[in-house]
Formats: structure tokens, sequence, C-alpha cells
């Protein structure tokens, strides 16, 4: 919605509104505010001190929601995450009640209500959606205040699917999950990342779980999302009228057959899609290009943007109106797609997944689902060889994933999150859970080349042309697309800038940017004044110019949480430095071998005549390092650091 100059106004009067002073915070958050609190780690920056949920589910479907939820501000700064209540609602999720306060340190306490809470849509993307979202500020919230509010929310959902997230990215004091269940209806739950707890009866059909105490989750680099290490509770509600069992997604077959239904409708072939995959595809005979042109059509030429309302946020919109229209969200691109590969005789299947890796669990069938891409099923008469991607399902075929929204991965690729990931592949009626594959190392590569001439002051100049394929060049393309023209030389500078000081870019490219099938190339020259350094008459230097490998992932204090790689990769790098006239190799690096379950790494220096060439290879060909294996990889990493940082030493020949 756009405001009006009026309306603007208004609305910043809202948001700056103080609310009013008085002494009327609930007992409820009272009682959290002067609970006594342990010792927590001095950069804490808040403290949950209360989230309590109470969830009410009636025969007719419709669940009531009320939810309690206090903080503690620790330090300065933690207003800026948690100085607003934050609630989303949809056509289909109702508020009834909002309310806040603050406590401020004196005691004294001020209210804010619904009506002072700015309304926002959801996305910040281009999307129109009754996804929308209540902000409502808590006032003066200043370091020591408790800050707090009170949420009625009644839903009607599209599956019977509930969560409980106990664990944050800041300490938890108390939380409780209550739930009220009308006679006949049952649930199931599924405990991620803790031991499963008991519920204690509160009376007939009412049951409640309670923690205290949970630690926050430390974020550390490299590792999984957070939201997927962190502890929670999965919930599944089973009504009592066989009517409304649809609503409970007991099976991944259950939600594929939900899904079939909405999508199934919607991959009707009209003349329109007809006459424009004769148009992309009528002069090519080889079915691997035709399927390519399709592709390539629904991923870049079909602008993404999202209209979502009510259903529509599961539902696709109609394949012939996406491409009258030119636009679609992810599901709108998917089912397009599969309409125009029918038009050519050729199969295809949606496929729901997460683009968060490990969020889906396999055992526990649920609708935390926030993506779609296509399962491409190839004819008899294409070869296996035609995507390296391929994968033999037991019973669909072979086939090939395929995201048709992200436009800087070609077919026969896959986006490095996507893979490795559980995603629900949508058959007529039904659906099936599996496992997307992890593509090897060598579709992941990255060839740098370079010849150095080093002076007899040290100062190094000279070319590097880099050669990438796979993820690696998607990662590049992205940087480089994603960027101004005038402002990509920037990119470059950032990563010299990594291992390199005193360096001055003097000529670069960038070829088959824009070409996505195609190999990324990048070619550019450079002079670092005192890369060398001198001592007395010797040249001290680092063989391994540009491109660090090692990590300190691993450095301080141990670590909680597994590491994740972004993909299977292969890198290697060949550099041939030329010496300074007058000049020998006094002393040389040792050959590295370096290798752990997840990856291996080995280097070698050598001189020939005047020429010093460093050579080395670093392949990683898994994705996730569990904490029982850190040892092993820091190790791995420890000796690469060292590589890295070792010194080649030249001696002014008498």
């Amino acid at each position: 919605m756009v405001l009006g100059a009026a309306a603007a106004v208004a609305a910043m009067l809202a948001w700056l509104a103080p609310g009013s002073l008085a002494d009327n915070a609930p007992d409820w958050m009272r009682a959290a505010a002067q609970d006594k609190l342990p010792d927590y780690p001095k950069e804490t920056a808040a403290v949950v001190l209360l989230d309590d949920v109470q969830t009410a589910v009636k025969d007719n479907g419709e669940i009531e929601t009320r939810t309690r939820r206090v903080y503690k501000l620790l330090r300065p700064g933690a207003k800026e995450e948690f100085g607003n209540a934050i609630v989303h609602f949809d056509s289909e999720t109702k508020i009834s009640y909002l309310k806040a306060w603050t406590i401020r340190p004196s005691g004294e306490a001020i209210e804010v209500k619904e009506k002072d809470a700015v309304d926002v849509a959801f996305s910040s993307y281009e999307i129109f959606s009754d996804q929308r979202v209540k902000v409502l500020k808590f006032p003066a919230a200043e370091t020591g205040s408790v800050v707090g509010y009170e949420l009625v929310q009644k839903q009607r959902p599209f599956v019977f699917d509930d969560v409980w997230d106990f664990q944050y990215t800041v300490p938890v004091r108390r939380s409780r999950f209550s739930l009220q269940l009308r006679p006949g209806w049952e649930f199931s739950t599924l405990w991620e990342n803790h031991a499963e707890q008991k519920p204690q009866t509160q009376g007939a059909n009412q049951f409640q779980w309670e923690m205290t105490d949970v630690p926050a989750v430390e974020v550390e680099p490299e590792m999984p999302p957070w939201e997927v290490v962190a502890a929670r509770m999965d919930v599944k509600y089973f009504p009592r009228d066989p009517a409304m069992r649809a609503k409970t997604s007991g099976s991944w077959n259950d939600i594929g057959a939900w899904a079939s239904g909405l999508t199934t409708p919607r991959r009707a072939i009209t003349p329109e899609i007809t006459a424009k995959v004769a148009e992309l595809s009528g002069g090519i005979q080889d079915p691997v290009e035709k399927i390519k042109a399709l592709a390539a059509f629904a991923q870049r030429q079909i602008r993404y943007a999202a209209i979502e309302i009510g259903i529509g946020g599961f539902q696709p919109h109609a394949a012939g109106e996406v491409l009258a229209h030119k636009y679609g969200d992810c599901k709108d691109k998917a089912t397009l797609l599969a309409a125009m590969l029918q038009a050519i005789g050729v199969d295809s299947y949606n496929v729901l997944i997460n683009v968060r890796r490990g969020v889906i669990s396999p055992d526990f069938p649920e609708l935390r689902l926030n993506h779609e891409i296509l399962a491409i099923r190839l004819p008899d008469k294409i070869a296996d060889t035609a995507f390296l991607d391929m994968v033999n399902h037991p019973k669909l075929g072979r086939l090939v994933f395929f995201d048709p929204t992200n436009e800087y991965v070609p077919l026969g690729s896959l986006p490095s999150y996507l893979q490795n990931n559980y995603g629900l592949v949508v058959t007529p009626g039904g659906g099936e859970i599996y496992r997307l594959p992890l593509l090897p190392a060598s579709m992941n590569r990255l060839l740098r080349t370079a010849k150095l001439e080093l002076s007899s002051g040290g100062k190094l100049t000279g070319e590097v042309h880099e050669l990438r394929s796979g993820d690696l060049a998607v990662q590049s393309r992205e940087a480089y697309l994603e960027e101004a023209p005038a402002k990509r030389a920037a990119i470059l500078d950032r990563f010299l800038g990594t291992s390199l000081s005193n360096f001055t870019v003097t000529g670069a490219s960038v070829g088959n940017l824009e070409k996505y099938d195609e190999n990324l190339t990048l070619d550019y020259k450079f002079a670092v004044e005192g890369y060398a350094k001198t001592a007395g008459n010797l040249l001290v230097l680092r063989p391994r110019v540009v491109g660090a490998k090692g990590s300190n992932l691993l450095s301080g204090k141990p670590r909680k949480y597994p590491i994740e790689f972004r993909g299977a990769s292969r890198q290697d790098d060949d550099f041939e430095i030329a010496l300074p006239a007058g000049y020998v190799v006094d002393e040389l690096p040792q050959a590295v071998k370096a290798k752990c379950a997840y990856g291996t790494y080995n280097s070698e220096v050598k001189v020939d005549g005047n020429t010093l060439h460093y050579k080395r290879s670093y392949e990683i060909n898994d994705l996730m390092v569990p904490t029982q294996k850190l040892n092993e990889v820091r190790d791995f990493f420890r000796q690469i650091a060292v590589d890295e940082g070792s010194s080649a030493i030249l001696r002014r020949a008498n």
C-alpha cells in the first residue's frame, strides 16, 4: 500500500507515539521481570524472560493462540533487535488482541496498543501478498528495561502443523507451550536437537511442556543456519472428524497429494503456450537443446514477482496466466516450465523444498517448505551424460533437478543451497521426500594460473588467469552482475586485499559473464610494491601469492556446532614467478600433503632455472562436518594455513 503525504505523517506519528505512562504492566510480566537470573556471558545482549504460548484447537479446525513474550535488555544496542514486537498475520490469521509494555529500570510502566503499531508488508522484495507484519515499538526500550507483549491470534490453517521454538540466539529463562484439544483429537510431536520431553497433563485433553534456562545458540562462522541447530518441538494435530483429516500431513504422500491437487490443474497447456514453445524450440532438433531453450526462457524471461493471497501462497497461478503476464514466483515459473516441457513430450514434477538445508526432517512430514523447483524426467533418447547432475530415481526414472528462479544457475547444475537437501517430489496423486544430489567437486572448479616477475627490489608484477565452473562460477557471476558496472572493480580489489598490500591493479576483464552455460573467466594484472622483504642479501617471499584456503574457523574456544561448507569443489593454483637476476634459491618450503575425511590438499614448490613454480590443489568433497570430527578438520586447515604462510628465501649470489 502506498501512503499519501497526510497518511504517511499520521503513520510516523503513530510510530513515534510514546504510549501511556501508568503502572499497568500485567502481573505475569512483572513476575517475569522480578525473576532472579543466572549469570550470563558479558556479551549477552538480552534474555527472554518468558515465552509462553497457549494454543487451543477447536472442533471446526480454528486455532486460537495466546502469546506472552518478555525480554530484558542487558546491553546497549539490544533494542535494535529486541526493541519491537513483530507480529505476522494474513487473511487466514487474524489479530484479535495486541498490547505491549515497557517496565523501565525505575519500575514505572509504559503501555502501547495495537493502534500504535505500524502495518507493513512481510517481504521487502517485489511482491503483492496478504502476508503482513505489525510492528509495535516498545517505548523507552533502554538498557536494563524489561519489554514484553501479549498477542491473541485466530487462524484457520491450511494444514494442522505447528512448532514450538524454545531456543534462540539469546538465552531463554522460561519457555512454555500449552495445548488444549477437543475430545477425540490427537497429536504427535518430533523433537529436534533436544531429548523428547513428556508433557504435563493439565486436564482432559490439556497438555503443557516447559523449559527453563535454555542456553543461547552461539552463532559460529560457517555453521548451518542457527534455526537448524536450535532446539524445537514440531507438533501435528489429528482431527476427530475424518472429513478434516486431509488437513493433517500424516505422511509425505499426503502433502504431495494436497500439493498435486493445487498444482496439476494449473499446468494446462494453452494455445499461447503451444505457440511460444514452437517459437523457442521449433528450429531445434537436439532434444537437449530444446529443453535448455525452454528452461532458459522460464528462468530469465519470466520476471520474478509474487502475488500470494490466501491459498496463493501454496498454489501456483495457471501456466497460461504466467506466460501472458511474463512474471511469477518460484512455483509459477516451475509450473509454466512444466507445461512448456509437456508441450514437447517431456514429463516433469514440481518439487517443494526449503532453501535452508536441514530444516526438513524426512521422518516428520510437515509444510515447512518455502521454495519450489522442477524435476525434469529425461526422455529415453537423451544420453545419461547430457546432464552431469542427473539422478536415477527408482520409480520416476532419470531426473534432472532445475531451479527456474535462480537465473545464474544453468540447467544441468543445482544451486548449492539445494544440494544434499530434502525435497518433496510431487507426483499425480501423491508425493515422495527425496534427497537431492550433492554435485561432485569436479563440477565446481577454479583453476588459477599466474605468470609473475619479481624484481631485485622486491616488487612483484604479472598477470593471473582464472577459469571458474559450476557453483564457483555462479558465485562470481552473481557478485559482478548484482553490482553496477562502474563499481565492479571494487570486487577484485577486495579479493586481492585479502592477500596483498600496496598493490595496484593495472588491468582486468571478465569473460562469459552473461553466458551462463559457459565457464567464467577472469583476467587481471597487478603490481605489488615490496612484496618480497629484504634482509641483508636475502629476499623473502611467499610463493602462495593470492587465494587463501586456510581457515581460522577452529581457532579460539571449542565450537559447539558443525561446519557446513557451501559445496564440494576443486580449486587449483599454478603460479610461475620469474626470479631477479643475480639471486639463487637458498631455501624452499616443504611439500605438503594434508587429508581428512572431508577434503585433500597438496602443494609443492620447485625451481626450474630462474623460475620458481608453486603448484597446489585443494578439494572439499562433503558438506557437513559433525562436531565429533572437528579436531580432524582443525588439523587439516592448520596444515593449509602453515603452507600458505610459508616463505621461500632467495640469496644474492656472490
